[in-house]
């Protein structure tokens, strides 16, 4: 495909509105220029932030809430530092939820622990202008100046639609640059727009309200310019509040706000105007003359790309068939795709290891270092190129348009215990991690949908527990082949997935019939056309969330490798020199510190099947999930040797007490239907407590989750080994 092929001249000047001087102002400094990033969720704002930004990101949460913060930044055309701040997607400023409230508090200045943007950009898809322009009317009359990046613009002239950029810029009166920000086209005059907009005046509002209108509504505009707001702010604020139920945390606070709100709802009554339709009426019949005047179409609307793919896609039968199909390829990606980068990993692994340990002199040290770091830390690592996979293909299925008809063609199951499809967008989200997961209900509406769908979705099997299901299917399950191109660890591996999944959706039902009862809400979902995902912007994803693995292996993980080390070797037993060393190591461990809370946690776990290093490794676990397999490295000391070396460890582990198989294909099967089910992760329970709303009604719903999570953990558990053990199937 071509590159894009900009309407706009070269020049400075062809980037901002008629009859403004770029180079007024131009002397701005070196400082900083700080930008804030907005737009319509499926615009391609975050592949245009990851274009404009790389791998220079900070990733963390807006003070407060559990809003997703990303920052990053660039050098401009002008020598200057660049910084940008990704806000939440949103379709409006309502601040009608979380997202939309944090996006709102920045760019009025209000957030105290963020700076104030110098200059908005705000990303809109060029092949659905009118929806979009929504948003960018709103962040026009903000008192800031604005800069539009039109992009996805080649999807738009494939569509046969032709816009007038000049006379777009003309009737918006702010600097538009067309982008195709997946091919990382149009960055550069972006970038160079950026630093001219920053010395051009604050644009106005493009469009007048009635005079009956604007009458009623400046003595609530005065009460605003009262409390700090500009006099354009002001007259955007006016609008967005005549439609919310109520006026939010800080506004509350204002002197006599209230009162002007209702008097100036009753002014616009007794004029003929509907208060809470005024700002959609005015705002999208002022965007439907800019349209016609800068928008033709080259061929009728037609049946689409996206249209032809979506005759299967959303199928009745075809379209749930399509999606398990997805997921089966996805698991059994997992095993076969990750082997040579596993292999290559266990490699390195074990000659650092190798080299550290012959450095090194026998003693306590050594063993502090081989089994201790390299047995823990190790041993979770060898499962990067996994989760790297798995957070690739839910990426894969984000950035190309296809989550949205998933959460669709869910829409029917939803509704039959009691949500609907947009619950389904979190559950799914809750296969990398469920701390994204939860924070991605925000964007459901109905507060009890929200927290039936917080109270489940850690029930989604999420990346951290797919170090403990690879080592026990690698252990226990043949990889027989069942049908082509699936095998009987990957169908094992899907199944461990889908019993989380069914059992979220009936706990759901439980909820919503019970504590959380209240109406099943009709869905109302965008379907994004069918993209290309950009490979630098899924990349970049990608190695984000790898990072935060490895910053958790490399600090969790790390220290509780050290004291478990440190748990297992003190205090010093007197061993028999006589015996194998296997048989020393267990005489260490049975008298150490770890054997002892180990040998007391057992008969907790023993109706289960296991034995005391299980018991002492689900202990260990509930810091974080893959903490199991740590402490099995550092239990059984494989810390220099392959992933492989545990595994034939636990394959010929015999209980000290029976004789009998430690491990057994029931049992690995019990173990990890028990981590399907429990919730042991910490950060998990923190945003539960946040999101659930904080303080001791958060506390309340968090302790709620992890018991009902633990009890069906345990029971289901049991039923496993008891029912196995009745079959036959124990030895």
């Amino acid at each position: 495909m071509s590159t894009l092929q900009s309407p706009l001249p070269p020049d400075d000047s062809a980037i901002v509105p008629s009859g403004v001087n770029s180079d007024a102002n131009s002397e701005v400094g070196r400082e900083t220029l700080r930008v804030a990033i907005i737009g319509n969720p499926n615009t391609g704002k975050t592949t245009l932030f990851n274009a404009l930004t790389g791998l220079r990101q900070r990733v963390g949460n807006f003070a407060g809430v559990t809003v997703e913060r990303v920052e990053g930044g660039f050098k401009g055309p002008d020598g200057r530092r660049v910084t940008v701040l990704d806000l939440p997607g949103s379709y409006s400023l309502s601040a009608g939820s979380p997202d939309e409230q944090v996006a709102l508090e920045v760019l009025l200045g209000r957030d105290a622990d963020r700076w104030r943007p110098d200059v908005v950009l705000v990303v809109v898809d060029a092949s659905h202008l009118e929806r979009n322009l929504f948003l960018a009317s709103q962040v026009v009359e903000l008192g800031v100046p604005v800069v539009i990046a039109l992009n996805q613009f080649d999807v738009a002239e494939a569509e046969g639609l032709r816009i007038d950029v000049p006379e777009l810029i003309h009737e918006l009166g702010v600097p538009i640059v067309p982008t195709v920000a997946k091919r990382g086209e149009g960055l550069e005059p972006l970038k160079k727009a950026l630093i001219i907009a920053a010395g051009l005046p604050a644009p106005l509002r493009q469009f007048s309200l009635p005079e009956p209108a604007q009458d009623a509504l400046a003595p609530l505009e005065a009460c605003l310019v009262a409390d700090g707001l500009s006099a354009t702010a002001a007259r955007m604020e006016a609008l967005r509040l005549l439609g919310m139920q109520r006026v939010g945390p800080h506004l509350d606070r204002v002197p006599g706000l209230p009162a002007a709100i209702t008097a100036a709802s009753d002014e616009l009554r007794s004029v003929g105007f509907v208060p809470t339709r005024l700002e959609s009426e005015v705002r999208y019949a002022w965007i439907a003359q800019v349209i016609a005047r800068t928008v033709t179409r080259a061929r009728p609307a037609g049946y689409n790309f996206s249209d032809r793919i979506d005759r299967f896609a959303l199928h009745r039968v075809w379209g749930p068939l399509i999606f398990l199909m997805l997921m089966m390829l996805v698991f059994q990606a997992v095993f076969t795709w990750a082997t040579p980068l596993m292999d290559g990993i266990e490699a390195l692994i074990a000659a650092a290891g190798g080299a550290m340990g012959a450095m090194l002199p026998e003693g306590d040290l050594r063993s502090l270092i081989v089994d201790g770091v390299f047995a823990g830390v190790g041993s979770v690592l060898v499962f990067l190129p996994q989760i790297a996979i798995l957070f690739a293909f839910i990426g894969l299925l984000e950035h190309s348009g296809y989550m949205a008809r998933a959460a669709f063609l869910m829409d029917r199951i939803m509704r039959r215990v009691g949500l609907h499809g947009k619950s389904f967008i979190p559950m799914l989200s809750g296969y990398a991690c469920a701390v994204p997961g939860i924070m991605a209900t925000r964007t459901i509406e109905d507060p009890k949908d929200r927290l039936a769908t917080i109270m489940v979705v850690p029930l989604m099997s999420c990346s951290a527990r797919l170090p403990v299901y690879t080592l026990l299917i690698g252990a226990f399950v043949p990889a027989t082949s069942i049908v082509p191109g699936l095998t009987l660890q990957g169908a094992t591996m899907l199944t461990m997935y889908l019993l989380g999944t069914i059992v979220a959706l009936a706990v759901a039902a439980i909820f919503k019939r019970t504590l959380l009862k209240g109406p099943v809400r009709p869905m109302i979902l965008e379907l994004p056309p069918y993209r290309f995902p950009s490979l630098k912007s899924l990349g970049v994803s990608v190695v984000q969330r790898c990072q935060l693995f490895l910053q958790r292996a490399g600090t969790v993980i790390l220290a509780l490798s050290i004291v478990l080390w440190a748990m297992a070797t003190y205090p010093k037993a007197t061993v028999d020199t006589s015996l194998p060393p296997a048989l020393q190591q267990e005489q260490q461990l049975e008298h150490s510190v770890l054997g002892r809370i180990g040998h007391g946690i057992e008969p907790l776990v023993r109706p289960l099947g296991y034995d005391w290093k299980i018991g002492v490794s689900i202990a260990a676990s509930f810091a974080a999930r893959e903490v199991f397999v740590s402490t099995m490295g550092t239990i059984y000391g494989v810390g220099t040797e392959s992933e492989q070396a545990l595994t034939q460890r636990l394959q010929s582990e015999r209980n000290a007490v029976t004789g009998k198989r430690a491990y057994t294909p029931l049992i690995a099967i019990g173990l990890m239907v028990f981590y399907v089910f429990a919730l042991m992760c910490i950060s998990t329970i923190a945003v539960t407590v946040r999101e659930a709303g904080g303080g001791r009604i958060g506390w309340q719903w968090a302790g709620l989750q992890f018991a009902y999570m633990l009890a069906l953990a345990w029971g289901s558990a049991w039923l496993v080994y008891a029912g196995g053990t009745a079959l036959g199937f124990g030895g």
